[in-house]
């Protein structure tokens, strides 16, 4: 099947919301520079950024070849069968000039990557409500000293750290992001030195080199000053390069204060206490229309919403919402050790003091526990689990407010901004009737965790098997023994060692997680040392799976490109609107790891009514599991339970098997 003229796919010009060079200026000559910068790094930020390999677009055939893989342990013969005859002939027909148009296209935008475009559209264009469908959580492990973690102390110093971060990003001496394959040999002074005198044009290849990979850092400007805003049909992105100001929320009220002052340098911090403080001492009740709530809805409700804000007046403050630096919210609700409430409070909270529309949230509870909930449509979560980490490191090691610091500040009433906006009766009835929808909502979403103990990244090294295959296994083995069945199963993988890269599907679920599941739990079952080289070959070819994804080399995203042309050329092919195309890509486990020592928990909400999110960290001696699920569509505790049991099993199968005693 070829296309028609009038079919033919046109050439759309890429315009991603990311950094350049013209974003930055250069380095400052600032006064106390130890005190604006977090850092001064020899290798300027964006450095390795022009001579980035491009996002590969993979073989047509391989990428059939790889869906069909994926397919397989999820399906009977006869669907089998269909799919593999819609594949062959997609492969052979409409496929081959889809993918020869999304290739001429390619070569045209040379300046960003092929699934660029479509995927910021595929985010902005989405109608759904941001909270728990797409804003991730990240919360930070607490300060090792305990009195640091008083909410106004902590908010201080991660305010502090937040803004010289992004002096250092905006100011371009941040160090570059990479990967060092062996962090011995290049995570050195001779590599900075080296790569530093190398051309923007060569310098990549000085890294690659010493076997160090440079990330794009393409999304990081997205992180300051910066808002999605809804309009009806498709939301935009806005974003403020020169902002200077921070938002504050606090009992559902808006504040914001300058935190730079008019040469762009950090004010001092006993300033920044003392705005704090002032807000603190604000002892108005909560806020009985609180307009964040409205952040909680479907993206074209909110949209006429806030047009409605716009025509009634709110344009200046709406605006300084939009452009601050970042949102700080301040809970006064204490999360008591609670890790359910900790997630819950982060993930979604009651919405009343929250602004889910910015880039991130910087969230302190009333004992300090401090998280972020960011938006997804920007980026992803490299960017931020790298400022994450970055804040962490600071502010636990080399904090500028402690215990002892006092405010210092006249006339602080003038200066911290209590941002009003006006509501007539239909906004506050809107109002009323969010708050009811979004409490009605969060309610049904059940939170789950789960750390074992005993089996972490040590024991993996011993046993010579991956922990991330170990941990996706035991997602299979648990659901598998949950159901019986075997679903559609998404894991997240970053490709931004390309430019412009996103990320690429990895599907856990396959012929080799199939064989052991249903090994382990049938009446006949192998012996353990038959089981544990089950588990070998399953770590084997989820490695496998893996590296393709990271290499750009998977084929979710090159199949969504195809599909989306195929979609604004009004072609309706089989591969695409078959029912088991749907099944694959309906996640009913969608999991995402998040490591880190600066981490204390991390999630997301199930992408599917019936579906479980999953989002699990692997540590030295154990592994962590916080599952997200909506009653009564799914059992989030009975998942546990089973995924508990798997890991027993797996455990035991690996320490039993005779190939791994001494």
């Amino acid at each position: 099947m070829s296309l028609t003229k009038s079919a033919r796919c046109t050439t759309p010009v890429y315009n991603a919301f990311v950094i350049s060079s013209n974003n930055y200026s250069t380095r400052r000559h600032v006064k106390n520079p130890e005190y604006q910068y977090m850092q001064d790094s020899d290798v300027p930020t964006l450095h390795f950024q022009k001579s980035l390999p491009r996002l590969p677009i993979p073989e047509l055939k391989k990428s059939c070849a790889r869906y069909l893989n994926a397919q397989r342990p999820l399906l009977d013969d006869n669907s089998y069968k269909h799919v593999e005859a819609q594949v062959s002939s997609f492969a052979n027909g409409a496929g081959l000039e889809l993918d020869k148009n999304l290739r001429k296209i390619d070569k045209q935008n040379k300046h960003t990557s092929y699934i660029s475009k479509m995927w910021f559209d595929m985010y902005l264009k989405d109608r759904i409500p941001l909270p728990i469908n797409y804003n991730p959580l990240i919360v930070f492990n607490n300060d090792p000293k305990p009195e640091f973690n008083n909410q106004v102390i902590r908010a201080a110093n991660m305010l502090i750290s937040s803004v010289r971060f992004m002096l250092s990003l905006r100011d371009g001496i941040l160090a570059p992001e990479v990967f060092h394959l062996d962090p011995k040999k290049s995570d050195t002074n001779t590599f900075r030195k080296v790569t530093k005198f190398l051309p923007p044009s060569l310098s990549w290849y000085g890294a690659y080199a010493f076997k160090a990979y440079p990330l794009d850092m393409s999304q990081y400007m997205g992180l300051f000053g910066s808002s999605r805003i809804p309009e009806t049909g498709k939301d935009r992105l806005v974003n403020d390069y020169k902002s200077k100001h921070i938002l504050v929320q606090r009992r559902g009220y808006f504040y914001s204060f300058d935190v730079l002052d008019s040469e762009g340098n950090i004010i001092e911090p006993s300033q920044i206490l003392s705005r704090l403080n002032y807000i603190m001492s604000d002892t108005r009740p909560p806020n009985e229309h609180p307009v964040g709530i409205l952040t909680t809805q479907d993206r074209d409700v909110w949209a006429s919403q806030r047009h409605h804000l716009l025509q009634i007046g709110n344009e200046k403050v709406l605006k300084h919402i939009d452009t601050a630096l970042f949102n700080l919210v301040l809970d006064d609700e204490t999360m008591d050790g609670d890790d359910k409430k900790v997630i819950r409070n982060f993930l979604h909270g009651d919405g009343k003091n929250r602004w889910f529309d910015k880039t991130f949230s910087l969230i302190v509870a009333g004992d300090g526990v401090a998280g972020v909930n960011f938006e997804h449509s920007w980026g992803d979560g490299v960017a931020v689990l790298r400022y994450f980490n970055d804040i962490y490191k600071e502010t636990t090691t080399k904090p500028f407010v402690t215990p002892d610091s006092v405010g210092n500040e006249q006339d602080v009433d003038t200066i911290v901004n209590k941002l009003d906006l006006n509501l007539d009766d239909k906004l506050k009835e809107n109002i009323e009737r969010a708050t009811k929808a979004y409490q009605q909502w969060y309610s049904s979403m059940a939170v789950n965790y789960l750390i074992y103990e005993g089996i972490g990244r040590n024991k993996c090294k011993s046993y010579k098997v991956s922990p991330d295959s170990l941990m996706q296994l035991g997602f299979q083995a648990a659901y598998h023994l949950m159901s019986g069945k075997y679903v559609g199963t998404y894991e997240s993988c970053s490709t931004a060692a390309f430019k412009h890269g996103r990320t690429e599907t990895i599907r856990p679920c396959t012929m080799q997680t199939k064989e052991f599941c249903d090994a382990l739990h049938s009446m006949n079952r192998p012996s353990d040392a038959e089981l544990a080289n089950m588990i070998v070959k399953c770590s084997a070819t989820h490695s496998e799976l893996v590296k393709e994804a990271a290499m750009g080399q998977g084929f979710d995203r090159h199949l969504f490109a195809l599909k989306h042309m195929a979609e604004e050329n009004n072609m309706q092919l089989g591969i695409f609107t078959d029912k088991e195309y749907k099944m694959l890509n309906t996640s009913i486990l969608s999991t995402s790891t998040l490591s880190s020592p600066a981490v204390m928990a991390g999630g997301f909400g199930p992408v599917v009514t019936d579906g479980l999110g999953i989002g699990y960290s692997v540590m030295d001696n154990a592994m962590g599991t916080v599952v997200t699920s909506y009653t009564p569509h799914n059992d989030g505790a009975e998942f546990l339970k089973a995924l508990y049991k798997s890991f027993d099993n797996i455990k035991t199968i690996l320490e039993n098997a005779s190939i791994y005693k001494a």
